[in-house]
């Protein structure tokens, strides 16, 4: 995942990373975590990058700006390929 391996936008205050722990339709986006998350935070250690699981919860990714503005992208069963690019977009990568 070289692709979240660089600083990010310094209007990027935080990413939230909502699944379910255990249901298949969240698998791509846990297999996403497992393999993105290292690089980001290595990159950006001091960017607040939030995981929260709770079962039966559809899997999306929402960056907060600054001055508030917060988008999202719904990932549920999508590859971890497809969620990285979803990611990607929502970021701006």
């Amino acid at each position: 995942m070289s692709t979240f391996a660089k600083v990010l936008s310094p209007a990027l205050r935080e990413i939230r990373i909502l699944c379910s722990q255990t249901g298949p339709a969240s698998e791509g986006t846990r297999q996403f975590i497992l393999s993105a998350y290292p690089a980001i935070k290595k990159a950006n250690p001091d960017l607040p990058v939030l995981i929260r699981e709770a079962t039966g919860t559809p899997a999306r990714v929402f960056a907060r700006f600054e001055r508030g503005v917060e988008k999202h992208v719904e990932v549920d069963n999508l590859s971890s390929s497809d969620v990285a690019s979803k990611v990607a977009q929502l970021l701006s990568v």
